[in-house]
């Protein structure tokens, strides 16, 4: 499934494209992939038709673009976008050949770009497209990162680079927008507002968050996936993690002290930002970004998929666990259950 990383690749390749562009066409290929849309799939195309995108907007795997209707609407709108399993939003030329189980495509003219087309292709329709009206976040802060994107920190490696679709090549060469303004920062899709901000999040409150964690009842890897306490952790980046931070997964939050909480916080991040240099990681061609380019984290694992080969740090061969119907990575050497 994709993880923050890769879910905000796709929002950095977007951003400069959708911002301020029109939406002058919309097919809706499979209803299905309008699960989460509130009415029929002729209601979201009549909504979308004629309106504008202002940006490109993530928190934790959620990804929304603040929408302007061409008719006026009581409450303002976001068109959100759920990635779910397979799910990817590939920008293309207006005159690309159809993608291979495109369900969605939106044709828009793009300040940037003039006509391009941002096409919602998903393999196991577990991602969806909807039109959401959107709430004012309860701390009057920017609901989500919409900032120039995450890969030029100096934590991050420069992701290797495929020949590029002609429409992605010449957004990336495009002058960069200045800061995001509008009343939409501040402002959340009514489906996302469940969702905590993610570590790289400017809002994070990290103090406030070390005191839930502590205050859960739980293995820790348990805490880390829940979306109601910090977002943008999967199975893959919550094992780099808990590895890097000598954590066992099954460590019961209760037990950790501030100190650890805080470093396991610090080592969250820096796996994200490491990923997000790398442009994610990739195991199959599921996991793209919007130029159709698979990341490549997946050869700094350290721990994750790692069953069998010896540990980074001390050699002791990592070790897969059954965790949830899935599985947790680890160094049964360097990550101990600790009792308080």
């Amino acid at each position: 499934m994709p993880e923050l990383p890769e879910v905000e690749v796709v929002r950095a390749g977007l951003a400069p494209v959708v911002a301020g562009a029109v939406v002058t066409g919309v097919t809706v290929l499979d209803d299905r992939s309008l699960k989460r849309h509130r009415g029929p799939s002729d209601d979201f195309v009549d909504r979308l038709v004629g309106g504008t995108l202002d940006s490109a907007v993530r928190r934790g795997k959620f990804l929304w673009f603040p929408f302007e209707p061409a008719e006026r609407h009581d409450h303002p709108l976001a068109l959100v976008a759920h990635l779910g399993m397979s799910g990817q939003v590939l920008l293309r030329s207006s005159d690309h050949p159809a993608d291979r189980l495109m369900r969605i495509k939106l044709d828009v003219d793009s300040p940037q770009l003039g006509a391009v087309r941002l096409a919602f292709v998903d393999q196991r329709i577990f991602g969806s497209m909807a039109l959401d009206e959107t709430v004012p976040t309860p701390d009057g802060r920017a609901a989500g990162y919409a900032g120039a994107h995450l890969l030029g920190s100096a934590a991050a490696a420069p992701a290797a680079a495929a020949e590029p679709e002609p429409a992605v090549e010449a957004a990336a060469q495009a002058a960069a927008p200045g800061p995001p303004t509008g009343e939409w920062l501040a402002r959340v899709p009514q489906q996302v507002a469940h969702i905590a901000r993610d570590p790289l999040d400017p809002a994070f409150d990290e103090a406030a968050v070390i005191t839930r964690l502590l205050a859960r009842r739980t293995g820790v890897k348990r805490a880390l996936l829940d979306q109601g306490l910090l977002s943008g952790v999967g199975n893959i980046y919550a094992d780099e993690s808990l590895w890097a931070a000598r954590v066992h997964p099954e460590q019961p939050t209760e037990a950790l002290s501030r100190t650890r909480a805080r470093l396991l916080l610090s080592e969250v991040r820096a796996v994200l930002l490491k990923a997000l240099g790398e442009g994610g990681t990739s195991f199959d061609a599921q996991y793209v970004n919007v130029n159709g380019q698979s990341g490549y984290f997946s050869h700094s694992l350290a721990a994750y998929g790692q069953q069998g080969r010896p540990c980074p740090r001390c050699g002791t061969l990592i070790v897969r666990e059954a965790f949830m119907n899935r599985s947790s990575h680890l160094c049964p050497r360097c990550q101990r259950v600790r009792v308080a």
